[in-house]
C-alpha cells in the first residue's frame, strides 16, 4: 500500500508506541462496516456508524478485507475467509451538533435544520484470520 508521507509517519509512531508498550505482533486488519473502511489492530477504540447492538455486548465484523501481520499480508478477493474481527460495544451514542442552513437568495426562503449523527464506539478485542 502507498500512503502519503504524513500517514506513513503517523503509522510507524503507531507501530513503536505498540513494541514499547509490550505488543508482540503488529497485527492489524481492514475492515468494512456501514459503508466505510477502517484499519483496526488489537486493542483500538473506533467510531462507527450505528449498529443495532447495546453498550457491552460483542460484535463481530465478518467482512474483512485483508489481515496484517509482520511477517505475513492476506489480502482477500474481496473478503478474508474464515477472518473475523471481534470487539465489544463501549457506548452508543450521537455525534456533535451540526446545522444545515437552506437558502435560495431574493425569495425569502431561509431553512435551518440540526442533525446529530448517531455512531457506535466499539473496542476491537481480538483478530481472527
Amino acid at each position: 500500500l502507498h500512503y502519503p508521507l504524513r500517514r506513513q509517519r503517523q503509522m510507524c509512531i503507531r507501530d513503536r508506541l505498540y513494541r514499547e508498550a509490550g505488543a508482540t505482533s503488529l497485527k492489524h486488519a481492514i475492515i468494512v462496516t456501514g459503508g466505510k473502511q477502517y484499519r483496526v489492530a488489537e486493542g483500538d477504540v473506533i467510531f462507527v456508524e450505528k449498529l443495532d447492538v447495546e453498550a457491552g455486548e460483542t460484535v463481530k465484523f465478518d467482512r474483512v478485507l485483508a489481515v496484517i501481520d509482520e511477517d505475513k499480508a492476506v489480502f482477500g478477493t474481496p473478503v478474508v475467509e474464515n477472518a473475523v474481527v471481534s470487539g465489544n460495544v463501549v457506548k452508543n451514542g450521537k455525534s456533535k451538533k451540526i446545522r444545515v442552513y437552506k437558502m435560495k437568495p431574493k425569495k425569502g426562503y431561509r431553512r435551518t435544520q440540526g442533525h446529530r449523527q448517531p455512531y457506535t464506539k466499539v473496542e476491537i478485542t481480538k483478530i481472527e484470520a
